[in-house]
């Protein structure tokens, strides 16, 4: 590594290893307030973390010398950032405005876009207004949104997160797993005469997704002896493979087109975003985008000190590579982001996950932490024990709305109590993380007894925290496309591609080949001892 920032960082990931949160605090009385930037209805305070003026100004250099700046105009313009897949990372250009041209190649990309999500609101508007009809002539009441990975994280976060924002009666519900559990669970209370299912798969070849897809015509078959009304009236496909599609039976009308460049885990923003666009409607699925938009432009304009993803994904570098913090922990504390965490270990671990540089050569260096987290309030009585008193340094990423619930929301005041207490224990949390026994109140760290021992919090848990203006369709599509931004700044410092998942195309390969094995008669001798063995049992019954 030949860049001084690296150099020094290291050394002062040395040099400040003994130097406490509160100590931090205690020489800087200003902290809380200098160390906080805001954009896009989201403000950010990062003084609970380890750094100072010192590390940040490392940091900085570090992105200065890594060519960040260049980096992110070549994201956002249609560069090929995705060396090994020789193709853009277009993300930023499903939330363009209508109207900007954005050429790529020779092409508008923009203007395909926008022919997409025209279509979109075309599909949208026939089922939310009953004019689409099932093959008995019954309105839709559920859809059914069968896909895995980014084409169910995704859509499923944001229905969840925006459910209130919901007007229709229409019900929409996600299946991924390949087990046939939630589908079966499904078809038992679903009317077949009045259920959509949208196929949402990128190569239209992801055996989780269309195994799930073809029960669920046999299902309807079984109602309706009809196979093309049933594929007519009953599904809808999103994928790159017009061909794949027509094949398996979607009707022209019912196809929803995707592109190379969008990868699964950015493709929200895209036609794989249908079952949001159904749930809020087309008005509130283009709140998420222009949210999404703006914090990209914030992200390719803001100076770097007030810049929200470059500070989340250099602090994020600082935490895992320097400091040796091999674990974060994501802690919303609002119901409605239940999905949120769960969204970000896919975005995190499948892009950043990589221990080759973009040259081909060893990364010697920390990259991806493990992430994991859960609404705040349910972790308080799960995990957070391992976060005050384990043996483990777990970085933090605390995130909650001001407001909440108002006198015309609800009628029940001690809504906007229960939103306060959230609140509360939110920064509380994070403040016993920060300081250990020394947050507490006087009266708690009195009274020394035989457990004294057992009741200290060491604290030094470093933390940011994230706090929305509300949580809308806009602020909601600024905070991910901010962690979407974070994940590439990472990526740049650490000399990795982000966008290609070679781990989880391994897999799939290796499960084709383990499914044929499954479906041979006799014993079967061509994989590893293991593996021979566990077969051999299975197929015994």
């Amino acid at each position: 590594m030949t860049q001084s920032a690296w150099q020094d960082l290291t050394r002062l990931a040395k040099t400040q290893a003994t130097l406490s949160l509160k100590q931090r605090f205690d020489k800087d009385d200003n902290r809380g307030v200098r160390l906080a930037a805001s954009a896009c209805d989201i403000y950010m305070d990062y003084s609970k973390q380890a750094v100072d003026d010192e590390v940040m100004d490392k940091l900085f250099l570090l992105a200065d010398e890594f060519g960040l700046a260049d980096k992110i105009h070549a994201l956002i313009t249609g560069q090929k950032v995705n060396d090994t897949e020789h193709r853009p990372a277009l993300h930023t250009a499903l939330r363009l405005p209508k109207g900007e041209v954005l050429m790529v190649d020779g092409i508008d990309v923009n203007a395909q876009v926008h022919e997409s999500l025209d279509k979109v609101a075309k599909l949208t508007a026939r089922i939310r207004s009953g004019i689409w009809r099932g093959f008995s002539g019954e309105a839709i009441t559920d859809v059914v949104n069968i896909g895995v990975g980014g084409s169910d994280l995704g859509p499923l976060m944001a229905t969840t997160a925006l459910a209130e924002w919901s007007d229709t009666d229409i019900r929409v519900h996600f299946v991924s797993n390949m087990d046939g559990t939630q589908l079966d669970n499904l078809l038992k209370i679903l009317n077949p005469q009045s259920t959509l299912f949208i196929i949402s798969s990128k190569s239209f070849g992801t055996i989780d997704t269309l195994s799930n897809a073809k029960t669920a015509l046999s299902w309807l078959l079984t109602a309706h002896d009809n196979p093309a009304t049933v594929l007519r009236r009953h599904f809808i496909g999103i994928s790159t493979r017009f061909d794949k599609m027509s094949q398996w039976g979607i009707h022209p009308d019912n196809q929803l087109l995707l592109w190379d460049w969008v990868g699964g885990r950015f493709s929200m923003w895209s036609a794989i975003g249908l079952a949001i666009a159904i749930k809020i409607g087309m008005a509130g699925f283009r709140e998420l985008l222009a949210g999404a938009n703006q914090m990209d432009r914030h992200f390719a304009t803001a100076d770097f000190r007030k810049n929200l993803p470059v500070l989340l994904g250099l602090i994020g570098v600082w935490n895992a590579t320097f400091l040796g913090i091999n674990a974060h922990s994501v802690l919303p504390y609002d119901g409605r982001l239940s999905f949120f965490p769960n969204y970000l270990t896919q975005l995190e671990m499948e892009s950043n996950g990589k221990s080759v540089k973009r040259s081909g050569e060893q990364v010697a260096y920390n990259t991806c932490p493990i992430l994991w987290g859960d609404i705040g309030s349910n972790a308080q009585h799960a995990f957070y024990q391992l976060l005050h008193q384990g043996t483990q340094r777990v970085s933090c990423d605390f995130i909650a709305p001001i407001r909440r619930y108002n006198d015309a929301q609800v009628s029940n005041a001690s809504l906007a109590d229960q939103h306060r207490l959230s609140l509360a224990n939110c920064l509380a949390q994070s403040q016993v993380l920060a300081f250990g026994n020394e947050a507490l109140p006087q009266s708690m760290q009195q009274g020394q007894d035989n457990f004294a021992k057992f009741k200290q919090y060491r604290g030094n848990q470093p933390s940011t925290t994230l706090l929305l203006e509300d949580l809308s369709p806009k602020t909601l599509g600024a905070l991910i496309a901010l962690y979407e931004h974070k994940v590439y700044v990472m990526s740049v410092m650490w000399q990795i591609n982000p966008f290609d998942q070679w781990g989880v195309e391994v897999g799939k390969v290796m499960a084709n080949s383990v499914y044929e094995a499954l479906q041979q008669a006799g014993k079967v001798e061509s994989f590893d001892g293991s593996t021979n063995a566990l077969l051999a049992r299975i197929k015994q019954g």
